[in-house]
This record gives structure tokens, sequence and C-alpha cells, in this order.
């Protein structure tokens, strides 16, 4: 048996480093197949990244009735990778997170897991996550509707729980790209539960989680 020609292999090593000097400290830490799928699916490319973060940026000075209370790069990058890259939509979705901030300031005072209404509602499950993940490597929430006590947890404790949730997950950059599912189960959801549901509570909600 002749021998073996090592020059693929280091032609292939070499393509790999070139793709791995193209990355910035903002994808570190991402499986190879996740930044595939963040540039198939969400147009994200590592050459204008900091551009595309730039110009989001740059679109702040248009809202000064808007607190924008985080700039950072890695914040900026989350809205991006939810509208694809589209900066001005990017840049709609950084405006509707702050303005609802401002908008609902009781809803974010003592924004952690330790608030007691906070913590009350975690602990009953509002709600479940899900240890692992689906086979797109999304992260799964549960909530069980029916088991809302409302001697216990209001309506507007149960949203912060989620809406903490949902803002600790978003940390993790592979969440970012592969997403979330949230799954409400209705059943046995009771009519006295329902009447707890104003329609203002639940404006409130979909704004939130929008």
């Amino acid at each position: 048996m002749g021998p073996v020609s090592l020059l693929p292999k280091y032609q292939k090593l070499s393509t790999w480093k070139g793709d791995l000097a193209k990355m910035t400290h903002l994808q570190a830490g991402l499986s190879p197949e996740t930044i595939e799928k963040a540039r198939l699916e969400l147009n994200e490319n590592p050459d204008v990244l900091h551009q595309d973060i730039q110009q989001v940026r740059d679109m702040i000075i248009t809202r000064p009735d808007i607190g924008f209370l985080r700039t950072d790069d890695a914040f900026i990058l989350r809205f991006l990778r939810a509208r694809k890259f589209h900066q001005a939509d990017a840049f709609r979705l950084l405006a509707q997170y702050f303005q609802y901030r401002q908008l609902n300031l009781d809803m974010f005072k003592n924004f952690k897991a330790d608030d007691p209404g906070i913590k009350r509602a975690l602990i009953d499950g509002f709600p479940g996550v899900l240890e692992n993940r689906d086979h797109y490597g999304r992260k799964i929430l549960l909530l069980f509707a029916a088991n809302w006590d409302q001697s216990r947890n209001s309506f507007t404790d149960i949203l912060r729980a989620i809406l903490l949730s949902l803002e600790v997950l978003i940390e993790d950059p592979e969440l970012q790209i592969n997403g979330f599912i949230l799954i409400i189960d209705w059943s046995n959801f009771s009519f006295k539960q329902a009447s707890k549901l104003t329609p203002s509570i639940l404006k409130l909600a979909i704004e939130g989680l929008q």
C-alpha cells in the first residue's frame, strides 16, 4: 500500500482556521453546526456582524422618548437574531422591549427570582422548563393553566416569572439562534380561572411575550 497524502487534511485544517478567524467573540462557544444554522436561517455573517450591530445602535437617536438602558453588542445581537438580521425590524423590537418596560415599571421592580411573587410562581411551575431540548435545539417551556391557584399567585406574578425565565434563558447564544417553544395546556381550565383573564391583562401578556 502506497503512502497516503496528508495534503487534503492540511487543506481542510487551513479552511477551518480561516473560518475560525472570521468568528468574532460574539460567536465564541457556539458549535460549528449552530454557526452554520445562524448563517443559513438567520442571515448571520461574522464578516459584517459588528457593522450590523452598529447600524441598529445608530437608530437609537430616532427614539429619544425611550430610555435604552442597555446597548452593548451582545444585547443588540439578540434582537438581530430574532429578526433574521433585518436591522430596521431588529431596532423596532429593541425599542418595543424598552418601551414595554418603561410603560410597566411596577412589573419590573425587584425583577429577580427571589422576589416573593416570582419565587412562588416558579415553585408552582409557572413556567416549567424541561431539562432537555427538542431535536431542533429549542428549549421547551410548559404551562399547565389548570394548576393556577389564584389564592397563591396573581396572573401578573406568573407573567413576571415567565418573562424572567425567558430573560435568563435568552442569555444563551445557542437559544438565541435555536429558539424556544412555549406549550400551554388548557385542559380543565375553569370558567372561574378564565374570568380573571381580562382584556387588559391579556394585552399586557401578549405585548410582554412579543
